[in-house]
């Protein structure tokens, strides 16, 4: 089975999660026998070819627009172009599959002139992260995200909520919708022997301080307005001995004011964007790990807290309850509840739960239902359907 498959990002450019799913999905389906080519952006101003983990990369530079939309419309007008040329040269190809709007219009363009079926991954939908469409921009994006959505044979989502969710707002038969959960490789790279841990902690809080934290994207959806709130609480509750630090790049400005208005800046630690390896080492330091989602689709970051062994607090937002099981992988809380998470953080750090079997069971979810391998099958399992589907119809016809 040939495929081609269209994404915006993918290593040593990452943008978002799919870069990273991408990057650790389609290795797995080459090992399943699939044939691979991808096409994605190039961070230079030269096509690249290579091939990464057995997958034909073609890196494409995209002229630059007056802004992001204009950028994303040059990006499918060159991706449909070298798609075309690639799919005659190195074809026959079997099917397309495409990763969120982003690539939508190339994806349709060839999927129509090839007559291929295409498949559709929807990460998140515009609508589902800004609680709705306010503007001529969201609008704009959740009209892309519906003609991908209708011109696919088949869609795949990452939960059972968002299975739901790309069925109501974009009108399409959830028996054509495929749920496969994303994944992780669990192996944390082994710290140093040489490390030093208690020297590595102080750089972030004093020996008699329990750290939790938040690692990830600075944007409204994830919830990190409420965080601040609910540590004010949890830093008084633990009369001071606590650090809450928030981990990611972006402007923090808004939410460092935040702090200072609740007083708990001496208690609060903005780190900005923080390497793997540190972040390795953070998470072997640090108490509990806190992910208040106000919408998320998934919550990967959920995965790396358990394959790091840290206890996880999360909200009950989208699809985090089918990735942490409340009691049993770590902590639920009420979405945008002050009061519901504080008690969940506070709950862990004075071990007022089992954090040693939440850790172990968490540990234990990531082989059980996470794995790439696992997952890799289950992907090859919904091409395998679209094409015996679409063959059935080409004999019909």
């Amino acid at each position: 089975m040939k495929v081609l498959v269209l994404a915006w990002e993918f290593p040593p450019r990452i943008v978002g999660g799919i870069a990273r799913h991408v990057a650790e999905l389609y290795p797995e389906l080459v090992r399943l026998g699939l044939d691979i080519h991808l096409i994605t952006v190039a961070q230079g101003k030269r096509v690249e070819r290579e091939v990464v983990d057995g997958i034909y990369i073609h890196r494409l530079p995209v002229t630059p627009g007056n802004d992001f939309i204009h950028w994303v419309g040059n990006m499918n007008d060159v991706m449909g172009e070298y798609g075309g040329d690639l799919m005659l040269q190195e074809g026959p190809f079997d099917l397309i599959h495409a990763h969120d709007w982003l690539v939508g219009d190339a994806a349709i363009a060839l999927r129509h002139h090839f007559g291929l079926p295409l498949i559709s991954t929807i990460h998140a939908t515009e609508q589902g992260r800004h609680s709705g469409l306010h503007n001529h921009t969201s609008h704009y994006i959740n009209g892309k995200e519906k003609d991908l959505v209708q011109h696919s044979s088949r869609v795949i989502v990452c939960t059972d909520y968002m299975s739901r969710e790309v069925s109501q707002i974009h009108r399409y038969p959830e028996r054509l919708i495929d749920v496969v959960y994303n994944g992780i490789c669990p192996e944390k790279k082994h710290l140093d022997p040489g490390f030093d841990c208690r020297s590595f902690r102080r750089r972030f809080a004093r020996d008699d301080e329990k750290i939790f934290y938040y690692v990830g994207r600075i944007t409204y959806e994830k919830g990190i307005a409420v965080l601040l709130n609910a540590a004010h609480k949890v830093i008084n509750q633990l009369e001071g001995k606590v650090r809450a630090v928030i981990i990611g790049g972006g402007n923090t400005e808004h939410l460092q004011r935040q702090a200072q208005m609740l007083g708990i800046t001496e208690n609060c630690t903005f780190t900005g964007f923080m390497s793997d390896e540190d972040l390795d080492c953070f998470q072997a330091i640090a108490d509990c790990a806190v992910f208040p989602s106000l919408y998320e689709p998934f919550g990967i970051v959920a995965l790396e807290s358990f394959a790091a062994r840290v206890p996880v607090v999360v909200s009950d937002a989208g699809g985090l309850p089918e990735v942490v099981t409340h009691g049993k992988t770590g902590i639920v809380t009420q979405r945008g509840n002050t009061d519901s998470l504080a008690r969940g953080i506070v709950d862990v750090l004075e071990n007022n739960v089992d954090t040693q079997r939440l850790v172990q069971r968490a540990y234990a979810e990531l082989e059980q239902h996470f794995s790439w391998p696992k997952l890799a099958k289950q992907t090859h399992a919904s091409y395998q359907q679209l094409l015996n589907h679409h063959c059935r119809a080409a004999v019909a016809s």
